[in-house]
């Protein structure tokens, strides 16, 4: 499916619309999500249209990702696997400002995703009864690097990194064909995975994409998870095929949250917001503050700013859409009530202490402190990654990381003495719960008489 959402006619930015909580009543359950400006995303919907495609793919395989190549993307490919030549001419054509800079932003995801690892956990529960929590990986991974006004060789990098870095054994990426490149993913793109020692990319995006990795074809075998983010018709089809495969979310729009007082720069915060509304029509863009006077500056400084962007017409409609706004709040304590409640992707705390404030965050998929650590900043080169949970999902899900592409399993070792000091309270709970045979499991190693039971 299309990658984006389209545009538009254009729309007069005059500032962003306003939310005032100041006089809001306390709730028994806390901040309104109602209330609060929210990209529109109808996963719902976008299953029905999806269905089709993934199924069409199950059943007809390569020559369906080919066919939805040309109707999606507008250009007819011959095969959907990369050549690895395609992949290493895409790294030698690459600009070596663009090539230091990725690689740069590998040794820092390196540094930070490599201290996320972890280590089996033995307890010695009694003497000779032992449970060992042993860190498994995924042993394949389907990763998707989404393509469409932007291109996105980073995410190649935050998918990657943390997969290698758990000890994935093999690893697929798909990113949309593009028709400019001869049916190829965009050569930044294949750079990146060629930096990474990626070497099996496919020509499909989009649910299809996804279908790919959880059916398989004739040329990928099935993944066991799928990561990355897409737009709505690449959530639709992960909600559709959980359990077919493993997913990591089902991403949405890119959102930022500001929480600002007045000693907030607003060329900054209006800066920032500008940065996440260039991703699509549908991105989210929320200023949380105590500071009307604030707010008024951040609109002046987004009608000077905008108007000299490359993307104007793109970032107006995002910044002028429901999901976009400003929030007017009472103090910070209250400014951070309604951040907990928005959950959002991205958030900043922009404020005379980021720190103290920060360390009461309870939902947000990465928080940015201060004056000087933009979402740009964690986009490429903090370390931190940048696939995130969206929608309000980070009040219950984490970012990419290591984790996600680990597996704890459980090993448990006992002898005989140590199944002989708690079978009876075994037996006893089997029976509670009306099981006799698991109870039976443990007498038949005691010759049917349990130690221990009356």
């Amino acid at each position: 499916m299309p990658e984006t959402v389209p545009e538009s006619g254009p729309r007069a930015l005059t500032g962003l619309s306003r939310i005032d909580l100041r006089d809001a009543p306390p709730t028994p359950g806390g901040i309104d999500r109602g209330l609060l400006p929210r990209a529109e995303l109808d996963v719902e919907a976008a299953l029905e249209k999806v269905r089709p495609i993934c199924e069409d793919v199950r059943h007809r395989g390569t020559a369906a990702l080919i066919d939805y190549a040309e109707r999606f993307d507008g250009v007819r490919i011959e095969r959907v696997r990369v050549p690895a030549e395609a992949i290493d001419g895409a790294l030698a054509g690459l600009d070596p400002a663009v090539r230091a800079a990725l690689e740069e932003s590998i040794r820092r995801a390196r540094l930070v995703h490599r201290a996320q690892r972890r280590s089996d956990a033995e307890v010695r529960v009694v003497p000779g009864g032992t449970v060992t929590e042993r860190w498994v990986p995924v042993e394949r991974v389907g990763l998707y690097v989404p393509g469409g006004r932007a291109v996105y060789p980073s995410s190649v990098v935050m998918n990657v990194v943390p997969a290698q870095e758990a000890g994935v054994g093999s690893l697929a990426l798909a990113s949309p064909p593009q028709r400019e490149h001869g049916g190829l993913p965009h050569p930044a793109i294949l750079a990146a995975c060629a930096l990474l020692g990626v070497d099996e990319v496919y020509a499909a995006g989009g649910a299809q994409a996804v279908a790919m990795f959880a059916y398989g074809t004739e040329e990928c075998r099935p993944v066991s998870l799928v990561t990355g983010p897409g737009n709505v018709y690449v959530a639709a089809a992960k909600r559709l095929l959980r359990g077919v495969v493993g997913i990591d979310a089902e991403a949405g729009p890119t959102e930022i949250a500001i929480l600002a007082d007045a000693t907030a720069d607003p060329r900054v915060v209006a800066a920032d917001l500008i940065s996440q509304a260039e991703h699509d029509v549908v991105a989210a863009a929320v200023l949380v503050t105590d500071a009307p006077g604030l707010a008024d500056a951040v609109d002046a400084e987004l009608r000077a700013q905008v108007a000299t962007t490359k993307h104007a017409q793109r970032i107006t409609e995002a910044l002028t859409g429901p999901q976009s706004g400003t929030v007017l709040v009472r103090d910070l304590d209250h400014g951070l009530a309604v951040v907990n409640a928005y959950a959002a992707e991205h958030l900043e705390i922009i404020t005379a202490d980021p720190a103290a404030l920060a360390a009461r965050v309870r939902n947000a998929g990465a928080v940015f402190l201060g004056p000087h650590a933009p979402v740009s900043l964690g986009d490429y080169c903090a370390g931190s990654n940048h696939v995130l949970p969206t929608g309000g999902c980070a009040c219950h899900s984490s970012g990419l990381s290591v984790q996600s592409f680990l597996r704890g399993i459980h090993v448990v070792d006992y002898d005989r003495d140590a199944l002989a000091e708690v079978a009876h309270h075994v037996v006893t709970l089997a029976e509670a719960e009306d099981l006799p045979a698991h109870g039976a499991a443990v007498r038949a190693r005691f010759d049917w008489k349990v130690p221990g039971e009356q």
